[in-house]
């Protein structure tokens, strides 16, 4: 049973970035699934999750207009699409699952709450 995050890499402002979360052993279409990022020397902040039904989305403010949360249940992953990247945007971003006893609430931008947490993948936006 694992997550695994990758698509990361070195990109110059203004560039795009496909992040891909991949499950194996689970079914992640049953799951909300989240994305986070953490910078060095700041704290991890939820950027974008998706419920299991897909029906809810959450993006945080400053990510509003420029990522994009999707699920391909076919490839049992949860893409982050992220256009306009900006220097402020470089961090280790994971994704992970909200625990199936929290299906019913749909998404949380609460990192506590996710009880299953794939390694990261490095984004770093610099010129």
């Amino acid at each position: 049973v694992q997550l695994q995050a990758s698509g990361g890499g070195l990109v110059q402002p203004g560039g795009s970035l496909r992040l891909s979360c991949v499950a194996s052993g689970f079914n992640l279409a049953y799951y909300s699934t989240g994305w986070f990022r953490q910078a060095p020397g700041k704290e991890r902040e939820a950027i974008s999750c998706i419920s299991s039904n897909d029906a809810i989305s959450y993006y945080r403010d400053s990510v509003k207009g420029r990522f994009t949360i999707s699920r391909d249940k076919a490839k049992n992953t949860v893409y982050l699409q992220m256009n306009s990247l900006k220097p402020d945007d470089t961090a280790v971003y994971s994704c992970a699952t909200l625990p199936l006893s929290l299906v019913d609430s749909g998404c949380s931008d609460q990192d506590n709450l996710y009880s299953f947490w794939g390694q990261g993948t490095q984004v770093t936006v610099s010129s």
